[in-house]
């Protein structure tokens, strides 16, 4: 849409983003292993300063500090692991190190 700006903030592994999307990729450590990514919910506001380096959610320190990292339920996370080719990388998935370790699988 034109006129829309849209960030875009992952712990997913990708290659980047296409066109002018402003992008932080790889935020870390992942929300599997407890990263910040995972305490932000729908509404918070994200200020991304790509000079310094920084992304930061504003959002009251308090409320920040009493929140859980959200964690995908066992039986959602073992239903998203099939089709549409995603069997293919489990063993990937198993096995693959964090990004702050290389994000490599023969560690």
């Amino acid at each position: 849409m034109k006129g829309l700006h849209v960030a875009l903030g992952t712990d997913g592994r990708m290659s980047g983003a296409s066109g002018q999307v402003p992008a932080a990729i790889h935020v870390s450590p992942e929300v599997s292993a407890g990263g910040a990514l995972g305490k932000l919910r729908d509404g918070d506001v994200v200020r991304i300063d790509a000079h310094a380096g920084t992304l930061d959610a504003l959002v009251d320190a308090d409320v920040w500090r009493g929140r859980e990292v959200a964690r995908l339920p066992a039986a959602d996370a073992e239903a998203n692991g099939h089709d549409y080719g995603r069997e293919l990388f489990a063993a990937m998935r198993r096995s693959v190190v964090s990004a702050e370790e290389g994000a490599c699988t023969w560690l």
